[in-house]
This record gives C-alpha cells, sequence and structure tokens, in this order.
C-alpha cells in the first residue's frame, strides 16, 4: 500500500473534503498523513488520519480572519479578493513550501494530494521534471478560475457568453485586470517561486489548478463554464457523496420537518458566519409569516447570536441549531438559502434542490454566477438582501418549476459521472504503481528547506 501526504490551507471548506478523500485512501488500505492547521488536528484523527501542523506562522484560524489580515472589512469588490488572495493563499507559500520539503525529508511518501489552492507545492511542480519526483494531484473545492477566452475574469460575476462581442469584452477585461489591479497578485507570485529555485516565467495565479499533474474538479461541467483551453489533466468528478462523519445530535424539534410546509434551509456557511444579520435574521424576518419551515444553521455560531441580532424572540416557524448533517436535512428540504459556499451549493444540486444565493465574500459571488447562469437558482447580487427581497426570491424559487427542473438536470449529471472518491482512488493508485525514477531529495539549508538537492540520498522522496 501507498503512503498519501494530504496538505491544506486551514479553512474548513478546503479541509474537510480532503478528510473525505483521506478517509477513502484509509480504507483502501492506504496510510494517509494530513498538513495542515491546527485547528483541525482533532478532526484529522477523527478521521483515523495521522496530522502535521502546518508552521505556526502561517497557522491562521479561519473563524478570525480579521485577526490575520486585519482591517480586512474595509475592503470590497477587486480590492477585497486582491487582499484575501495575497493573505490567504500567496503569503503562506514560503511556509508552506518548507513543511512540505520536511515531511518529505522525514518520512517515505507515494504521492502528494493537494488541495488546490495550497501553493507550497508549487515549487516541486514547476521546478522539478515529473519523473524526478512524486505524482503530486490537485483536489479543487472552489469554482474554477482558469483563464480563458470564452469566460470573463475570476470575480467579476460576469456570465461567460458565447458571441463574438463577449470573447473580445473577455480579453479586453482579462488584459485590463491582469495587467493592472491584478498585477500584484501575479508578481508577489512569480517572485516569491524565483526566491525559492523555480526558474522565471509569466505566472498567472488564476491557472495554478492546471500545474497539477491531475486536477479533480469537485463538480460537474453542467455548473461550470465552458473553457477551450481547458487542459486534459483537469477533471470533474462531482460532489464528494461520503457523508462527514459527525457526532452532532439532532436538534429536539427534527420531527417538525416532516410536517406539510415546504422546508426552506438558510446557512451562511462556516467562513463568513459572524454576523447572522448578513442573511440568517433577512431570511427568519422576511418568512417569518410565510407557510414555510425555516430551518437555519449557524455554522458553529451560537444559536443565541441569532436571537440577539433578531432583537427578540424568533418566528414560530423557524428552527436554529449550529450544525445539522445534510445527509438528514437535505432530503427533507425544498429550497436551499445560501451565501454562496462552494461545498454547500454542490451539496444541495446532489439532492436537485433550487438555490437562492446571496453572496458578496471570498468566491462567493462567482459561485451565485454559476448557479444562476445554470438556471438552477437566483443570485440576488450582494451579500446583505432586505427581507422583502430574499421573500420574493425563496418564494419564486418554490413555485417557478424552471429551477427545480435545472437542479435536477445537474443532479442527474451527478448520478451519471459516479462516485468522485472511486475515480480518485483508482487515479491515485494507477499513478503510483509505476515506479518513478526519482533522482533528489530536498535538504535542508541554514534557515530553511530549498529545492537545493542532495542526489546521495535517494530514499526519502
Amino acid at each position: 500500500m501507498s503512503h498519501f501526504l494530504l496538505p491544506s490551507t486551514p479553512i474548513y471548506g478546503h479541509v474537510m473534503p480532503m478528510l473525505a478523500i483521506g478517509r477513502g485512501l484509509a480504507a483502501r488500505g492506504h496510510r494517509v498523513t494530513v498538513l495542515t492547521g491546527r485547528k483541525y488536528a482533532g478532526a484529522v484523527a477523527a478521521y483515523g488520519l495521522s496530522f502535521l501542523p502546518l508552521p505556526s506562522e502561517v497557522d491562521y484560524d479561519d473563524a478570525d480572519l480579521e485577526n490575520w489580515l486585519p482591517n480586512r472589512h474595509k475592503y470590497s469588490g477587486i480590492a477585497a479578493g486582491r487582499y484575501d488572495v495575497l493573505g490567504l493563499f500567496i503569503r503562506p507559500l514560503r511556509a508552506q513550501h518548507d513543511s512540505v520539503l520536511r515531511a518529505l525529508a522525514t518520512d517515505h511518501y507515494d504521492g502528494i494530494v493537494c488541495e488546490a489552492s495550497f501553493l507550497g507545492v508549487m515549487p516541486l511542480l514547476l521546478g522539478v521534471p515529473p519523473g524526478q519526483r512524486i505524482p503530486i494531484v490537485g483536489v479543487s473545492a472552489t469554482p474554477m478560475t482558469l483563464t480563458s477566452v470564452d469566460c470573463a475574469p475570476f470575480g467579476s460575476g460576469l456570465d461567460p457568453g458565447d458571441s463574438p462581442f463577449s470573447r473580445l469584452r473577455n480579453r479586453q477585461i482579462n488584459f485590463l485586470l491582469h495587467r493592472g489591479p491584478l498585477r500584484s497578485l501575479h508578481a508577489t507570485l512569480e517572485a516569491t517561486l524565483v526566491e525559492l529555485g523555480v526558474p522565471r516565467a509569466r505566472t498567472n495565479y488564476f491557472d495554478q489548478a492546471s500545474r497539477f499533474d491531475v486536477t479533480f474538479q469537485l463538480a460537474v461541467a453542467g455548473i461550470e463554464y465552458p473553457r477551450r483551453e481547458l487542459p486534459p489533466t483537469v477533471r470533474f468528478v462531482g460532489p464528494l457523496r461520503t457523508p462527514l462523519p459527525t457526532h452532532t445530535r439532532l436538534p429536539q424539534w427534527w420531527a417538525d420537518l416532516s410536517g406539510p410546509q415546504p422546508v426552506v434551509h438558510v446557512t451562511q456557511g462556516t467562513l463568513d458566519n459572524a454576523d447572522p444579520a448578513k442573511l440568517l435574521v433577512p431570511a427568519l424576518r422576511g418568512l417569518a409569516r410565510e407557510n414555510v419551515l425555516v430551518v437555519a444553521s449557524t455554522g458553529g455560531r451560537p444559536v443565541d447570536s441569532v436571537v440577539a441580532a433578531y432583537g427578540g424572540p424568533l418566528p414560530e416557524n423557524a428552527r436554529v441549531a449550529e450544525f445539522i448533517p445534510y445527509d438528514r436535512l437535505l432530503p427533507q428540504t425544498d429550497v436551499v438559502v445560501t451565501n454562496g459556499g462552494y461545498g454547500g451549493v454542490q451539496r444541495a444540486l446532489f439532492y436537485g434542490l433550487p438555490i437562492v444565493v446571496a453572496g458578496s465574500t471570498e468566491d462567493k459571488p462567482e459561485v451565485a454566477a454559476r448557479v444562476a447562469w445554470s438556471g438552477s437558482g437566483i443570485n440576488l447580487r450582494t451579500g446583505k438582501p432586505s427581507p422583502g427581497r430574499l421573500r420574493t426570491a425563496v418564494l419564486t424559487a418554490l413555485r417557478d418549476p424552471r429551477y427545480r427542473l435545472a437542479a435536477q438536470r445537474l443532479q442527474r449529471e451527478i448520478a451519471a459521472q459516479g462516485d468522485p472518491l472511486a475515480t480518485i482512488m483508482t487515479t491515485l493508485e494507477r499513478l503510483t504503481a509505476t515506479p518513478h525514477q526519482v533522482e533528489a531529495t530536498p535538504t535542508r539549508g541554514a534557515d530553511r528547506p530549498s529545492l537545493a538537492y542532495d542526489r546521495s540520498n535517494l530514499g526519502a522522496f
């Protein structure tokens, strides 16, 4: 059996899919070591996997990003996206890379299964020929960012369009943004890679997912924009089907879901959920007098925080819990209202549910745009919808069959894709079954590991 290293940025929606994949590998007899933030050490252990911590200087808390990225709330639009990408993904690259090299130098690994936004493997992918290293595959749990003449730049929230005018628009906007406001992203990434020994080359941050030997996109093609430049190494495998292990008890009101009212699930996810007044409270207010049961989850925040933000007793048709297992909730749900977490949207589509999206941070506007483009839901184009606007969108999603039919079309596409875990496992086992002529292992410099290699020690890599 093989030993796999699974690095991941310390963000819940990025870590948990990797743990599901790790558990699948372990179930097939493989040894799995997860490299991520200390906050997730307990979750790694619960999955029966080994744990390696990220260096403390890049081990940020995804529940307190303001501490890691001071004044984050002051940025908006392109500036906010640039600030987040620099701070969450590019700035940690050097220390992430050091931790990967330390892992490779102290134990034997047959392959790396990397969460795609973890950039610490980029020096290996770009600086070491494939035949001289172990396989490195990526797992993308976010919308596809690859630049294309068929798509507007990632972050714009614009539909791709298929006319000559749209393609001209895409070329122009891509040129202006990547040579202008986004230039610092690419320049900083390139400079960091050069310092780590990678030959200088024009680098585009948004294309990093194409650098892996294989990239598994945890979605189906029907929810993603078509790209003529899409490399064959990128494979749509669909959302993970394995329910996450949970010890969460079902709330006392669980039997209410079996009543005659349509069930509307509302979530702010696990990242941008500190302020329930953004989405949870408007949904509770807007639907308070409707003949629906509103089931809200706080993503781990105290339920009392929702009551406080609401300013009094919650409506009679409201039910709130910190966590609710989706494999139990979504089969009884009629509409999902979300701030646009990629994983949650994919799970809703797995069950063929129409979606209302109100998201404005991280990659959420792009998720919302894809939902609307696919016809499976409504994009409110804001992260703070009014109660009235939210009410109208939910009732439309409930009553207009077009949204459910589109969601069910994607549900059938997901089902036809087969089990993504099986696809990932088979591919990994095929890649690691072929002996690799590894010529080098990383050595540790005075201050940190580097891309200098010692040919006398071939065993660790």
